[in-house]
């Protein structure tokens, strides 16, 4: 029986993913989180064999979940379960250790299929994600520059946050946040934060409703 950890913020949300787990025979629910903070002290508490982690939650979120999880058990199995369609964000979280991505526009099966992959030791896509993936490795994308924490600050400046919210949220300092940000605006080639909203609107960092 292969032991999931759910983390997602939405309790509807994991409550469909579970009944439709539960009904596999090889497939368990054995925690569910409703953020990173939560979701980091179960996966300590019960060693799941594969934790299925949603990328946008509240406060940090599920890309820092997945480096806190990997840096505390290299061997962990992470799997991406998102809304996010956009190849930069599957790219980001296998970056972080994650070993699958699975959009939530995937059939049902798909996510079954990727949860026994990633329990194997393999690293799965869906379909959707692995033509995404390889058409971006065809064109360049400025935002592939960015380190880890220069992305998470890029994302979230582009969201409207202030400097002081995203050090609180990414707890770093201020000024490690600002230096960050000006990094960002000479790689990316942008002289305001206006700039920076528009190229993530344009490179699907951030969807039109955000």
């Amino acid at each position: 029986m292969i032991r999931i950890l759910l983390i997602d913020d939405h309790a509807v949300v994991r409550a469909g993913y579970r009944r439709f787990l539960d009904r596999s025979n090889l497939v368990t629910v054995v925690a569910e989180g409703e953020n990173a903070e939560q979701g980091y002290a179960l996966f300590r508490q019960q060693a799941p064999d594969v934790s299925i982690v949603d990328l946008s939650m509240q406060g940090v979120g599920g890309l820092e979940l997945i480096r806190r999880i990997v840096a505390h058990s290299p061997q962990a199995r992470v799997l991406v379960f998102s809304m996010h369609e956009e190849a930069v964000f599957a790219e980001r979280a296998l970056q972080a250790g994650a070993r699958g991505y699975v959009t939530k526009q995937s059939a049902p099966d798909v996510l079954v299929d990727a949860v026994h992959a990633v329990h194997a030791g393999r690293r799965f896509l869906s379909p959707d994600m692995a033509q995404q993936l390889t058409l971006r490795k065809m064109a360049e994308h400025p935002v592939t520059a960015l380190s880890a924490k220069e992305f998470e600050v890029f994302r979230l400046i582009a969201q409207g946050q202030s400097v002081a919210n995203v050090a609180n949220t990414l707890n770093l300092s201020l000024k490690t946040v600002a230096n960050h940000q000006t990094h960002v605006k000479e790689k990316l080639g942008a002289s305001t934060s206006t700039a920076l909203v528009h190229i993530a609107f344009r490179h699907g960092v951030i969807a039109l409703s955000a």
